[in-house]
Order: C-alpha cells, then sequence, then structure tokens
C-alpha cells in the first residue's frame, strides 16, 4: 500500500532562484462520490493514473499508474471535468530534500507552490528561504480543487 506524505507551501518568487530543466504536466480529474480524487496526469510524454486517498493530516493512500499515452489523453478530453490543470513543475534540492516547484497556467497563472515528500509527518526538514506560507491543509490549494474553484476566481 503507498502512502503520501507531503507538504505544501506557497512562495515569495522574488526569492526563488533561478529554475532549469522543468516539465510540463496537464493533468484533470475523474468525478468521484467520496474522498477519493482519480487523476489523469500527463507529464511531458509519458502518462499516468493515479488514484488517492481522503487526506489525514498530511498524509493519505496513493496508487499510481502508468498508462499508455493515447488512453491518457482520451481520459482528459472524455472523462475528466471539463477544467484542466496546467503548470510547469521543477525540482530543487534543499538539504537532503528535494522541493517539487510547480508554477501553475491557465485558470491558475499566478499561483506558485513547492511541495516535499517525506517519509514521516514528524521527519525534520529545513525550510527554503524562499517559502513563505504553508498551505498543506488548506483545501483551496488542492490541484483537484483547483479544477472546480481556480486560483484566479478567489485571487484577481
Amino acid at each position: 500500500m503507498g502512502i503520501e506524505i507531503e507538504r505544501k507551501f506557497l512562495i515569495d518568487t522574488d526569492k526563488l532562484p533561478p529554475l532549469s530543466n522543468g516539465y510540463t504536466i496537464k493533468q484533470g480529474y475523474i468525478q468521484t462520490v467520496d474522498h477519493t480524487t482519480v487523476r489523469v496526469r500527463i507529464r511531458d510524454q509519458d502518462a499516468f493514473l493515479t488514484i488517492k486517498g481522503k487526506s489525514v493530516g498530511a498524509s493519505r493512500l496513493e496508487f499510481e499508474y502508468p498508462i499508455p499515452l493515447q488512453d491518457a489523453n482520451d481520459m482528459l478530453d472524455a472523462l475528466c471535468q471539463s477544467s484542466l490543470i496546467e503548470k510547469t513543475r521543477y525540482l530543487v534540492e534543499h538539504e537532503g530534500h528535494t522541493w517539487e516547484v510547480d508554477i501553475f497556467k491557465g485558470n491558475n497563472k499566478g499561483l506558485v507552490v513547492a511541495e516535499v515528500e517525506l517519509d514521516s509527518e514528524e521527519e525534520a526538514f529545513t525550510l527554503p528561504s524562499w517559502v513563505a506560507e504553508e498551505v498543506t491543509n488548506d483545501v483551496r490549494y488542492f490541484n483537484s480543487n483547483l479544477v472546480e474553484n481556480p486560483y484566479s476566481k478567489w485571487h484577481p
């Protein structure tokens, strides 16, 4: 069983170092009836289907499987909610942890967040100087919620 333990932060873009080697992500969500999310993601030319359970603190069940690119495109077009998440992701190493910095596009343009995955919720880590505010438990910043309530609607 896979468990994802992840903390999410807003970024002070003025303090962010130059970023390189980013990759494009396009993802959508298939509607479910409970707190489970089913995500279809295309990362450059690779595609994945991810099933995530309800968040409890910074943890939740996560299962991810590679799928054919054409299947992912078909799912995004036919099965996912109308709005998609589009972003560029950069990996930034900082004191023993890899931070995923996401710069959003489209309806979520202007939003920049960073996530760090941990081995346990109690794991100690050092915040980079460019981290501004933790939003791990703020559901507005969940990608699955940004589909229905994009950043541009609540942060003009």
